[in-house]
């Protein structure tokens, strides 16, 4: 028998007011650059999904000072610097950890080894490790740039590196290295991505000068930087608040208010295509938090309309095209996603899985090798069919968005490996169950 996952059937209307987990990529940053910073950093607020307690453990390793607190409150006490491993480091699931803490560890005189789960280690590492190599680090791994991988830091040079496609994780793998570089670094990316690496460097004390160049940007970090402990409070992830608020467009008579969420402006493309299609979403009690914006937003059943995505939006929303397409196969005709690549290298190929899943609970989809279009089934108010069991390859973002798909399909639609949710969403099940969602267990298959 293979093990039991988990499935969602139609549901009532969705109702409530919910907090997402802390953001992901802002609580990654914000455990690394306090163990690089001199002094106590205080935390509120943070993921504490796999990938995040991970790369605390990482950051222990390193040989900084790691507590939790409590729910999400956490301290870490940095030394200034990085020291070498005494073992492995382990990073699980968490590609956005491992690259990031490999252009940080660049720039420190060690050799660490890194490794992670049977998804990460089949990821690729070639993008940041080119830029890494340019600046004199060196590494022996796996074929492709695969982990294991092996790292060796120190005499870092600086460099000035444009980067071949938007990455928010190779820039920030960059700039993390120029903090011990000779001379500090230098990024040029031709789209702009998001931007929390750039501003919590401010927020600790370092100078980043940015500049707008066309629809991208150059990011200069000075060299003889020096990091000091701060606080910081980790708003509500618009990648995982995406679910709920889905959940809420396409399950009828629903209304559902995601509180504390993050609004930077280039991680709001979601929200934008959303608008696009004519979602019934409100945002109120826009605030600052520790120099990110955030917000209260409300979504409502709407009747959408499938719209085209341009390419430059993905790198505001590459996370969340697989429960875009989710509110597509309800919308009325196609929607298009273009400029989507990057999503077949994330955790899995998600433009394969989610043709896939979609074509197995009876919605049309067309897959290229960029782009994806869902045919959306609104048209005269047809639900989805759903009845598939859809195989995930362990993505946690392609089991939560077949899941939403289940709450408002004709019947249940089942995801294998649901345990990888908690990598990034822990309490994913409980908050959507208290909003009126029907997920539970299902029964195992034979194998």
């Amino acid at each position: 028998m293979a093990a039991a996952g988990l499935s969602a059937r139609r549901s009532g209307p969705l109702k409530g007011v919910v907090r997402a987990p802390g953001d992901k990529s802002i609580s990654h940053r914000a455990l690394i650059l306090g163990a690089l910073a001199e002094g106590v950093t205080e935390i509120e607020g943070l993921l504490e999904g796999d990938d995040v307690r991970r790369t605390a453990a990482a950051m222990a390793a390193f040989g900084a000072r790691v507590e939790r607190l409590g729910e999400g409150r956490w301290r870490v006490e940095g030394r200034g610097g990085f020291a070498e491993p005494a073992d492995v480091v382990d990073c699980g699931n968490a590609g956005t950890g491992v690259r990031l803490i490999m252009g940080a560890a660049a720039g420190f005189d060690l050799a660490v080894t890194f490794t992670g789960d049977a998804s990460l280690r089949g990821r690729p590492m070639n993008r940041v490790l080119k830029p890494l190599g340019e600046m004199g680090a060196a590494w022996i791994c796996r074929s492709g740039g695969r982990l294991p991988l092996t790292l060796k830091g120190g005499n870092l040079r600086r460099i000035a590196y444009r980067l071949p496609e938007p990455s928010a994780q190779v820039k920030s793998a960059v700039l993390l290295a120029g903090l011990n570089a000779d001379g500090g670094a230098e990024v040029i990316e031709p789209e702009a991505t998001r931007d929390h690496t750039e501003r919590m460097l401010r927020g600790f004390g370092a100078e980043v000068l940015v500049s707008e160049e066309g629809a991208g940007r150059r990011i200069v970090l000075p060299p003889g930087q020096r990091l000091r402990g701060t606080s910081i409070r980790v708003p509500g992830d618009p990648s995982s608040a995406a679910f709920p608020l889905v959940a809420a467009l396409v399950t009828p008579g629903s209304e559902v208010t995601v509180q504390g969420m993050l609004l930077n402006a280039l991680r709001i493309g979601l929200l934008e295509t959303l608008g696009d299609m004519g979602a019934d979403l409100a945002v109120t009690n826009v605030r600052d938090e520790g120099g990110e914006t955030v917000a209260d937003v409300t979504a409502r059943h709407s009747q959408l309309t499938g719209v085209e995505v341009p390419p430059e939006r993905a790198p505001s929303m590459i996370d969340e095209y697989p429960i875009l397409a989710v509110a597509a196969a309800f919308a009325d005709g196609p929607t298009r996603m273009l400029g989507i690549g990057e999503m077949r290298v994330k955790e899995s190929d998600r433009i394969a899985l989610m043709a896939a899943g979609l074509a197995a609970c009876g919605v049309g989809v067309e897959e290229e090798p960029e782009a994806l279009t869902v045919i959306g089934t609104g048209r005269g108010n047809h639900p989805v069919a759903g009845g598939a069991r859809v195989t995930t390859h362990g993505d946690h973002r392609i089991a939560m968005s077949h899941l939403v798909m289940g709450l408002a399909s004709e019947r249940p639609v089942a995801v294998d490996e649901p345990g990888m949710i908690a990598t990034s969403f822990p309490g994913f099940v409980e908050l959507m169950t208290g909003l009126g969602a029907k997920i539970g267990e299902d029964a195992p298959q034979a194998a």
